[in-house]
């Protein structure tokens, strides 16, 4: 590797040609390597050209945190390792079997029937359940907070956001038979 020349990692002063310059230099050197981790992690042709696309905007747009210590080619592998486990990471979240579930379920057309019937069935299994587990219910999965966030509206501490938050996947998981 030592007859490669490294792209020169300049501080960018904001100016669209250098930016183009700069990922142009970067994505021409270390394109196939980064292509190629992010393909061995993802498993996947199409899910890879993605990664290694968003690897590419993330070194542009964090080009200030590079550290001349390590090679260019080591910066970027790490972007691509961490952005491909963290995708890993997401595609394997309990909430995309239900929405993959639901995905499957929808009728064609506007989904008014199955609206409702949804809403119904959440507000049962809401119905089945303590004020508190239901407001952490509605604050984590419909308002998008966090445990921590949650906790802080409750008073409680996030272990016990957690507990209730479980106890209610549990019951919703045993209703709905998802695996």
């Amino acid at each position: 590797m030592s007859g490669t020349p490294q792209p020169a990692l300049k501080v960018i002063d904001g100016g669209q040609k250098d930016r183009r310059a700069f990922l142009r230099e970067l994505y021409s050197a270390y394109g196939g390597s980064v292509y190629g981790r992010c393909r061995y992690l993802l498993k996947d042709a199409t899910k890879a050209e993605d990664a290694m696309q968003e690897v590419f905007a993330r070194a542009l747009t964090h080009s200030n945190e590079f550290r001349a210590e390590s090679s260019p080619l080591a910066w970027l592998m790490k972007i691509a390792t961490h952005h491909c486990l963290n995708q890993l990471r997401s595609e394997r979240a309990p909430w995309r079997r239900w929405f993959e579930r639901d995905e499957l379920a929808r009728p064609e057309g506007d989904r008014g029937a199955q609206v409702m019937e949804t809403r119904e069935l959440v507000r049962a299994l809401l119905s089945r359940v303590d004020l508190e587990t239901q407001t952490a219910v509605v604050h984590y999965w419909v308002d998008g907070m966090t445990m921590e966030e949650v906790a802080a509206v409750l008073g409680r501490s996030v272990p016990t956001v957690r507990k209730r938050l479980e106890q209610f996947a549990t019951l919703t998981n045993e209703e709905l038979k998802v695996p």
